[in-house]
């Protein structure tokens, strides 16, 4: 029995020097709560109020890798291996791929920055995380209809740099598998994506400029390629921190035309957020989001809003209880992705209690 713990603790030893020489940490948030929304399409025309277990209140569930290596000279190795699940059914996520929220490698430099190459998020993605009300809340924060379905890019190579109060960051996509094909022998255009942001932040005050471009596949009724459009986007937002609030505002540009560039959707997007701690465990965050379309393929639809509210207690570093709301006008939560509207109505309400632990 001694020399089976001697062998243990021998391993246990090597396994510790490893992961000090290369920094490798397993993280992961697992994220589930109860969920009531109202107005839901069932699909077949008609519509009810669901209540529901739902994976990803606050955070989307994730087990992750993540690694640095110092090669000397002030130059690191860097690792990214990040995979989404459900954990309501314990399927995989981002279209089942086993690391579909991230998955990327790249050198780093203390003094110019860390070149990045794999599935990554987008610069618009980055750049406006500390810049939106609930901060990215998976459950009812319109987040991927301000950036938009390509907001992790496949095949990408991404630069960050920090200079002082001044971050600058870019990327290039040389063809997303998202809402496209990949990269395409002979059409170099074809499902690329782009985009750069810059970020000033010092003290309370926190600013930041962002554009990102995709040019996706488009097909015909046939469901074959017919051509590369073109979304746009832009934003400027802004964040004020006093003692325990924090205020926030932004507005997005967006304008996305077809192959032959016609101009096919137009909208402005708006937001203002505060977040108030109230206590050292309870933080509340309150959200309000507007969208003026002006053009979807040629109709002026009815313009949505959503209000979002977060009340989130900490029991401990690393779990959490929480509740959240949200209420929605002319559109379903979030502007519908999953929250589909049902026929006939114009507003929809969803309300959960949920646990998020992290590790």
């Amino acid at each position: 029995m001694r020399g089976t713990l001697s062998l243990f603790g021998a391993c246990a030893m090597v396994a510790g020097a490893a992961q000090a020489q290369s920094a490798v940490t397993l993280y992961g948030v697992i994220d589930t709560n109860v969920e009531y929304a109202s107005h839901l399409s069932s699909g077949t025309g008609g519509y009810g109020s669901r209540v529901a277990l739902v994976s990803g209140g606050l955070s989307g569930s994730r087990w992750g890798l993540r690694g640095t290596e110092d090669l000397g000279g002030g130059l690191s190795a860097v690792f990214a291996l990040e995979s989404g699940f459900g954990v309501d059914d314990g399927k995989s996520q981002q279209g089942g791929r086993l690391f579909g929220r991230q998955a990327f490698v790249g050198l780093q430099n203390k003094s110019w920055g860390a070149v990045t190459l794999g599935r990554q998020y987008s610069t618009m993605f980055d750049a406006l995380g500390n810049f939106v009300p609930m901060t990215y809340a998976t459950q009812y924060e319109p987040f991927v209809y301000l950036e938009g379905s390509q907001l992790r890019s496949d095949n990408t190579v991404k630069y960050t740099g920090v200079f002082g109060p001044v971050t600058a960051e870019a990327h290039w996509s040389f063809g997303n598998g998202v809402a496209g094909t990949g990269e395409n022998p002979g059409q170099f255009r074809r499902d690329t994506g782009y985009g750069g942001a810059l970020t000033y932040a010092s003290g309370p005050v926190g600013i930041v400029l962002v554009y990102d471009q995709a040019n996706p596949s488009l097909t015909g009724t046939g469901g074959g390629f017919v051509g590369t459009g073109t979304n746009k986007r832009a934003a400027i937002a802004g964040s004020y921190a006093a003692g325990p609030a924090t205020v926030m505002a932004g507005y997005r540009w967006q304008r996305n035309e077809n192959s032959a560039g016609r101009e096919i959707f137009r909208d402005d997007f708006y937001w203002l957020g505060l977040n108030y701690r109230v206590t050292a465990p309870l933080v509340l965050k309150l959200g309000y989001y507007y969208a003026d379309a002006k053009n979807s393929n040629g109709v002026n639809p009815s313009n949505p809003w959503q209000v979002s509210f977060i009340a989130d207690y900490a029991l401990s570093k690393r779990t959490d209880l929480y509740l959240t709301t949200a209420f929605a006008k002319n559109s379903g939560l979030n502007f519908d992705g999953s929250y589909a509207l049902a026929t006939g109505k114009n507003e929809m309400m969803g309300a959960a209690l949920g646990v998020r632990h992290k590790f």
